[in-house]
C-alpha cells in the first residue's frame, strides 16, 4: 500500500477526451512524474505543427513530456524506466508493447469507453449508439495481451439518451470517466480494490450477446436505406459528429449530423427523398422517413435544413 501522493504514475493519452482523466488525477493531488502523448503533427491549412491536447495541458502544469515516435525506442524505454513508476494510466492512447505497459511493479490501468467485456475495440461509443443501446459507461481494467481483455478494477454506467449523439455520449463519458480512474487510483493505492477477471464474465448465459466495436471506416458510414427508419437514425447520431453518416444525393456526398424520424408507410421507392424545397428533407427507409436537420453537402460547410434548401436544385431523385 502507497499514500496517494507518493504513488508515482505515468499517464498515457493524447485526444481532449484524455484531458478530463489527467487533470481529474492532477487535481486528486496524485503524484504525475510523466505524460506520454503523441508527436507534435502538422494541420491546417499552413500545416503547422500542433500539439496533442494532452501535451498542451501538460505543459500548462509544469508535467514531464515524453513524445515517442516508437514505443520500443531503446531511448525511450530508457527515459521510461528512470521515472520509476509506480503505476501506468492510459486513455485514449495507441496500443502498447509488453516491455511498456508490463514495466512498472503496479502494471498499468486503461480506462476504456464500455462496459466490458461488452464493446471491446476502438470505437466503443460510436456502436453503443449506432446498436441503440439505452446505457453504456465505463470501465478501469488492467492492460494485458489481448486487447480490451484484462481484470475489471471499476465499472460504472450511464443512461444514453434517445436522441444522443456519440459526441453526447462521448462529453459524459469524459467526466463519468476520470472520476472513475480517480475513485480507481485511490483504491490501487490504499489496496482495496478487487481485481475481477473478464473471463468469468464471459462465462455467463448472455456471452453469446457480446457486441464488439471495430474502428470505424467509410463504408461503415454509408446509409443503407433498405433498413428500418429508426436504425438509420441510430447510425446518424453514432457517426454524429465525427466521422459522420452519409449518403449520395445528385452524385455528392452528402454528411447527416442530425435528424429525426417519421413512421408513416412510405410512398417512395427506398432511399428517394422528399421536399416541399423550403422548410423539409426527408429520405424513405423501410417503414418510415428520416428527415434531414443538419447536414453538409460536399464542398459545402455544415448547415440547417432550411438553409440548405433555399440552394439546393432538385435536379435527381436518388
Amino acid at each position: 500500500m502507497k499514500d496517494l501522493k507518493s504513488l508515482r504514475i505515468i499517464f498515457m493519452g493524447t485526444p481532449e477526451f484524455a484531458v478530463a482523466s489527467l487533470d481529474a488525477l492532477v487535481k486528486a493531488g496524485c503524484n504525475i512524474v510523466g505524460v506520454i502523448t503523441a508527436p507534435d503533427k502538422p494541420a491546417g491549412r499552413g500545416m503547422k505543427l500542433t500539439e496533442s491536447a494532452v501535451k498542451k495541458y501538460a505543459v500548462e502544469n509544469n508535467l514531464t513530456v515524453l513524445q515517442p515516435e516508437k514505443l520500443k525506442n531503446p531511448e525511450f524505454l530508457a527515459e521510461l524506466k528512470s521515472l520509476g513508476a509506480d503505476l501506468q494510466i492510459v486513455v485514449a492512447f495507441r496500443m502498447l508493447p509488453e516491455v511498456v505497459w508490463n514495466m512498472p511493479p503496479m502494471g498499468s490501468v486503461n480506462l476504456h469507453g464500455s462496459l466490458l467485456p461488452q464493446y471491446r475495440g476502438a470505437a466503443p461509443i460510436n456502436w453503443a449508439v449506432i446498436n441503440g443501446e439505452k446505457e453504456t459507461g465505463v470501465t478501469t481494467f488492467k492492460l494485458k495481451h489481448e486487447i480490451d481483455t484484462g481484470d475489471i478494477l471499476l465499472q460504472e454506467s450511464f443512461a444514453i439518451g434517445e436522441n444522443d449523439t456519440a459526441g453526447d455520449v462521448h462529453d459524459k463519458m469524459k467526466e463519468v470517466g476520470a472520476a472513475v480512474l480517480v475513485k480507481t487510483v485511490k483504491s490501487l493505492a490504499n489496496g482495496s480494490i478487487n481485481e475481477i477477471p473478464q473471463d468469468s464474465k464471459l462465462r455467463t448465459p448472455n456471452s453469446e450477446l457480446l457486441k464488439y466495436a471495430p474502428k470505424i471506416h467509410t463504408d461503415t458510414c454509408r446509409i443503407n436505406w433498405s433498413k428500418p427508419v429508426e436504425e438509420v437514425f441510430n447510425m446518424v447520431r453514432g457517426l454524429s459528429p465525427y466521422p459522420a453518416a452519409f449518403t449520395i444525393m445528385n452524385e455528392k456526398m452528402l454528411k447527416i449530423y442530425k435528424a429525426k424520424k417519421e413512421f408513416i408507410i412510405p410512398t417512395h421507392t427506398e432511399g428517394e427523398y422528399e421536399t416541399d424545397g423550403k422548410t423539409f428533407l426527408k429520405i424513405a427507409c423501410t417503414n418510415g422517413y428520416l428527415h434531414l436537420l443538419e447536414i453538409q453537402l460536399e464542398g459545402k460547410k455544415k448547415m440547417g435544413v432550411e438553409e440548405f434548401l433555399r440552394g439546393f436544385r432538385n435536379t435527381s431523385n436518388k
